[in-house]
């Protein structure tokens, strides 16, 4: 409403948004984007410096009304006055402003989750269901390096997803104990390993793929039907290996505003844990594995060169 009134409407990011993808807007947590176009509810088009781009509409906080209560709590200071229940008042307000955000970082939270299983609906509807029907453009070995295991993450996603929703406290947010969600699944976050250690071989294939008209069409006509916004396939395809590396940003945001008495604060402070481990560990395995490709060519060109 603000931004078709014409009113400039600033965002400030509350995760990082690494891309490859041309047409998305990569940022920093931190960074303050102008909101341009939030007409699609999952996708914004906004603004940072000259850079324009899509950019996912959870990964941003809403700036409205920035400088309102600037000013509140100053005056009894000012005028030389001191409340002798200030203290109480100020304490309450900490417990009162953590709460608030805590219950923001949960609805962040479900709210990301939320988008990604349509993310993952819409690659494996729009995307990969389309291109097995296209016998004579696609055989099964390119489905599989284009798309790798995505129908297992998905269908692990929507377990994960469902498991979250029950520990969801819809009237109180900041109640809501969504760690152990987190350790149940930890074993299943391991699908992603897969997914990572393929993403570049996908990247190289669906590049060879484009150079051809016919698949240019393609991929197109597919995301048109799906009514999916303007990135190509490969920015979509990009979206799993973002999510697992944010999932200890989130957690460690979530932990900043938990109590140490809160029912869930060892559960998160355990999944935050378990989710640095998942995600180091499969950049571990990726960078042994591009290693090993890079002995395997030198071997061959030795061979060669023999």
């Amino acid at each position: 409403k603000l931004i078709s009134g014409g009113s400039i409407v600033s965002a400030e990011a509350v995760w990082d948004h690494v891309t490859m993808a041309n047409r998305e807007l990569a940022f920093k947590a931190g960074d303050v984007i102008k909101v341009l176009d939030a007409s699609n509810k999952d996708w914004w088009w906004g603004q940072i410096d000259d850079e324009e781009g899509w950019f996912p509409a959870s990964f941003v906080r809403l700036w409205v009304n920035q400088e309102d209560g600037v000013e509140e709590g100053t005056s009894d200071v000012q005028n030389g006055h001191l409340d002798p229940s200030a203290d109480c008042l100020c304490l309450g307000r900490t417990v009162q402003n953590r709460d608030q955000m805590r219950a923001n970082v949960i609805n962040e939270i479900m709210s990301t989750e939320r988008h990604y299983i349509k993310h993952l609906k819409d690659i494996c509807e729009g995307y990969l269901k389309q291109c097995r029907k296209r016998r004579d453009m696609f055989s099964d070995e390119q489905l599989k390096i284009i798309f790798g295991n995505i129908e297992d993450i998905y269908r692990f996603q929507m377990g994960f997803v469902r498991d979250l929703e029950k520990q969801y406290n819809n009237e109180d947010p900041h109640l809501s104990e969504i760690g152990p969600c987190f350790l149940e699944h930890q074993d299943g976050f391991w699908i992603y390993s897969e997914y990572c250690n393929n993403h570049l071989d996908a990247c190289m294939e669906l590049s060879k793929l484009m150079k051809d008209s016919r698949y240019q069409h393609f991929f197109e006509a597919c995301r048109l039907l799906q009514q999916m916004i303007d990135i190509a396939i490969d920015g979509f395809l990009l979206t799993p290996v973002q999510k697992i590396c944010k999932y200890p940003l989130q957690l460690a945001e979530l932990l900043k505003y938990t109590a140490q008495d809160h029912s869930d604060y060892r559960y998160v402070a355990a999944a935050l844990a378990v989710m640095r481990n998942v995600t180091l560990q499969i950049n571990e395995r990726k960078r042994r594995l591009e290693n090993i490709d890079k002995i395997a060519q030198w071997q061959a060109s030795v061979l060669d060169w023999e």
